[in-house]
């Protein structure tokens, strides 16, 4: 399930426990990711996931909710 990869991913970049990773976390209110964080999230992700994101769609990631729904469209 793409949720549970995302988790993964999430936990190791940002070293938050996966319990506390819910599909409609914010990346940078409720698990405290800045601008960096969120540029190598992304860049794990499209590693992971053999994606490319474009950068317009990038900055329109909030949520996990939002790469769930990018990975999965």
């Amino acid at each position: 399930m793409v949720f549970d990869k995302v988790k993964t991913i999430i936990t190791e970049e940002l070293g938050i426990d996966e319990d506390k990773i819910e599909l409609n976390s914010d990346l940078s209110e409720d698990l405290g990711a800045d601008s960096l964080d969120a540029i190598e999230l992304i860049m794990e992700i499209e590693a992971e996931f053999d994606v490319e994101i474009d950068d317009n769609e990038a900055q329109n990631i909030k949520t996990v909710k939002d790469i769930v729904d990018y990975l999965e469209k």
